[in-house]
């Protein structure tokens, strides 16, 4: 009797966030990407929120993210991403460095509808050494900026990827993931090269 082999890949899990401002589209991008049904914790908004949530452009939002989002998605038969997406309203902020503990990275999404909604979590992660990209989603096709404007309206270097994409899109939002694993991975061996002996772990893809 013929046996198959007997040693399976043990992947690499890790954990990447998903960060920006109330609407933006966080929630939409982990389930768009997520090869399991997404743990989402929206409730409904009701008169309670009205004066903290800030609804210009969102008119038409319903509900919030009032904990996390999770899902998962396998890169690579040796490469599991765990996703979190961040609560985006300010009265939720306190849950963020429990859920940045032990990430590798994050994506910040943009709406340049609304673009002062990402400093925050730009100003975050700049601030914590994390490694990120920046997906501006385009609500409804709509690209009224290229990513070298909204660089330079956030600050950016030219080691952070920028790229537009479509949070509702699977392949939009893998593409994202894949700038931010490589700028993490180029992080990392750079940290890696003052240390003598090691070599960056961070799996290649």
């Amino acid at each position: 009797m013929a046996y198959a082999a007997s040693n399976p890949v043990m992947p690499t899990a890790l954990k990447i966030l998903i960060a920006g401002g109330f609407g933006v589209g966080k929630t939409t991008m982990v389930g768009s990407v997520s090869e399991v049904p997404p743990l989402e914790t929206e409730e409904r908004m009701t008169v309670a929120s009205l004066g903290h949530d800030n609804l210009a452009g969102v008119e038409g939002k319903f509900a919030t993210t009032v904990a996390m989002d999770f899902g998962r998605i396998t890169i690579a038969p040796e490469l599991v991403l765990y996703l979190f997406g961040t609560p985006g309203q300010h009265r939720f902020w306190f849950m963020w460095d429990d859920l940045a503990l032990g990430a590798l990275g994050a994506v910040v999404l943009a709406d340049t509808r609304r673009l002062e909604q990402c400093f925050a979590s730009v100003d975050y992660f700049e601030k914590r050494g994390t490694p990120f990209a920046v997906g501006v989603n385009c609500f409804h096709g709509r690209r009224e900026w290229n990513p070298e404007q909204v660089r330079k309206a956030l600050d950016l270097g030219p080691d952070t990827p920028v790229m537009l994409c479509d949070a509702r899109d699977r392949e939009s939002s893998k593409s994202v993931l894949l700038a931010l694993l490589d700028v993490a991975r180029a992080q990392a061996l750079a940290r890696s090269a003052t240390l003598p002996g090691t070599t960056g772990a961070l799996p290649g893809r």
